[in-house]
């Protein structure tokens, strides 16, 4: 995996210690005293007088002045401890690392934000951020926005009271970005999405942990995404593939595979109105208007409303709430489903519809819900055998739920969609 070392062989290393010295000099103070480099390494302030009078650096300003002024090719380093940030802060200038000393040691603490809409926003392209922690921001906790060649590593993000409506929407959050990795990262409590990458193309998300977020990642509205070998568990949602209308770019070619997706429970908490609201809590793997999905050598378990569930734009509950665009394509196709395990599931469906049908006589013998359940509905009442899905795991029902007549014609029949699909190539990025 390339560095920014690599791609810049002249990188600057800025430590807390050198941004003491330019908080000084940017100043103007007459005296910034030999104990800066020490009190930069505890994270506390560092004082110097001036014609009487005395300003303190701290690490925020000094941490803002870092990235106000970098140059491609800098890398700034943020030492251990927790590290007070009262307002957003911002990088603009493309081939730039941020490093820290772990995801549990060098953390950014937004607790008394007062300002700001994003913890740490970055608009450019060639970014490295690793081993820091971003916690308890008002909004989005880690925001890049129009780049290429971003590596996310070794990031946690966090609202460390828990799930509330109140915690900002997004963790981990590239958008409209090209060459996208996130490994090795933790994401936990967003009230949307914990990993969420979107209008975005050749993406990979691999190793991550999510837990206790409304969804655990999302791809939303993107092209050529391998989300593989990450954990996500005690979600409303685990792993989720989306296309929202009013959106100039239409998604397709995701591939989930090698993923844990256990109890995927937790109660929506997302702000009404929002995509995720809609998402019923005990969903493992939700696929929603997206195109040529493959879904392969997953372990999906104890996920109560349905271990996954493909949907049009038609059953979600946020329809009607955006304007819907001609262009939109509603209707899931191209969706390959083969080599999963299952345990457990569709015990306790979160929404008054599904329950129903476990009640109903075509699931009378199940007394569940089954692993794989799909809305029904179809472009121009096109028979089921046409919807292109296809289903080769050993043993799994699929449930039509057929929501398009109100279910009056729910069936577990699996055989129209036994059947094949060309894979997916890998991404490179």
């Amino acid at each position: 995996m390339l560095t920014l070392h690599r791609w810049f062989p002249a990188a600057r290393k800025l430590t807390l210690s050198r941004w003491l010295l330019l908080a000084c000099t940017s100043l103007a103070l007459s005296a910034c005293g030999d104990n800066a480099s020490d009190n930069a390494s505890k994270g506390t302030d560092t004082a110097s007088s001036n014609g009487g009078s005395t300003v303190a650096a701290t690490v925020e300003s000094t941490l803002r002045l870092a990235l106000e002024t970098a140059k491609p090719g800098d890398v700034i380093t943020i030492p251990a401890g927790t590290h007070a940030m009262s307002r957003s802060l911002i990088l603009n200038t493309d081939g730039v690392t941020i490093r820290g000393a772990g995801m549990d040691q060098s953390i950014l603490s937004f607790t008394n934000q007062v300002d700001g809409a994003e913890g740490l926003l970055v608009n450019a392209s060639d970014f490295l951020i690793e081993d820091v922690a971003v916690e308890d921001t008002q909004g989005d906790a880690l925001k890049i926005n129009e780049g290429k060649n971003i590596t996310i590593r070794r990031v946690r993000t966090e609202w460390t009271g828990g799930p509330s409506v109140d915690n900002g929407a997004y963790g981990i959050y590239p958008v409209q970005t090209e060459n996208t990795l996130i490994e090795h990262s933790v994401a936990i409590a967003a009230s949307d999405a914990g990993i969420y990458v979107g209008q975005s193309r050749n993406i990979v998300v691999r190793n991550n942990r999510v837990a206790f977020n409304v969804a655990g990642i999302e791809i939303e509205n993107s092209v050529g995404a391998d989300v593989y070998e990450n954990v996500a568990e005690d979600n409303t949602g685990g792993i989720l593939v989306f296309n929202m209308p009013g959106i100039p770019m239409a998604g397709h070619s995701t591939r989930v595979y090698k993923n844990q997706i256990n109890n995927n429970n937790t109660k929506n908490f997302g702000a009404p109105g929002t995509a995720v609201s809609g998402v019923p809590a005990g969903s493992g793997i939700v696929i929603n208007s997206n195109d040529k999905v493959e879904i392969f050598a997953n372990a999906l378990s104890n996920n109560n409303t349905a271990n996954i569930l493909i949907s049009s734009y038609y059953t979600a509950n946020y329809a009607g709430q955006r304007e819907f665009a001609e262009q939109f394509d509603p209707f899931p196709e191209g969706i390959y489903l083969y080599d999963n395990e299952y345990t457990g599931g569709g015990t306790a469906p979160d929404r008054p519809e599904l329950a129903a049908l476990v009640a109903s006589p075509v699931l009378a013998e199940l007394g569940r819900l089954p692993d794989v359940v799909w809305d029904g509905f179809v472009r121009d009442n096109a028979a089921p055998s046409t919807a292109n899905i296809c289903i080769r795991d050993s043993g799994a029902v699929m449930l039509n739920a057929d929501f398009g007549n109100e279910g009056a014609t729910a069936t577990l029949n699996t055989d129209p969609h036994r059947c094949d699909l060309p894979k997916l190539a890998a991404v490179q990025l």
